[in-house]
């Protein structure tokens, strides 16, 4: 099966760059893709960005766009998030997802659904 594992979250002050990174294992060969998103607990789970594995093509939510970005280092099976320019209101769990279709349900790859291995998450907060 394939793993993912997320590093890198921690405390920052409001402006500050962090990066974020996620960690593959098993039969990453048979991954189309993979996604970042981040949730406050008790509120629903939004979509942040995401890579193609193979081309490294990416799209990213108008909320972070310009922000943040998302790359990939296929030798080593890692994918980053580069968070720029933090805000409070990015203060969240980010996670890492993948995908092993090599088709989404809707327009594009950016629900929840459409991704079938998930890390565990790590920790963003951002102080005013």
């Amino acid at each position: 099966q394939v793993h993912l594992a997320e590093s890198g979250g921690g405390l920052v002050q409001a402006g500050a760059s962090l990066r974020l990174s996620c960690a593959t294992s098993g039969p990453t060969f048979s991954l189309y893709g993979l996604a970042w998103f981040r949730q406050v607990p008790g509120q629903e789970q939004d979509f942040l960005g995401s890579i193609t594995w193979s081309i490294g093509r990416t799209d990213y939510a108008d909320s972070v766009k310009g922000r943040f970005t998302i790359s990939r280092d296929f030798a080593n099976d890692i994918v980053y998030l580069e968070m720029n320019s933090l805000k409070p209101e990015d203060t969240a769990i980010y996670y890492c997802a993948g995908r092993t279709r090599a088709y989404c349900t809707g327009s594009g790859c950016y629900s929840r659904g459409d991704y079938d291995h998930w890390g565990q998450g790590t920790q963003v907060t951002v102080s005013s």
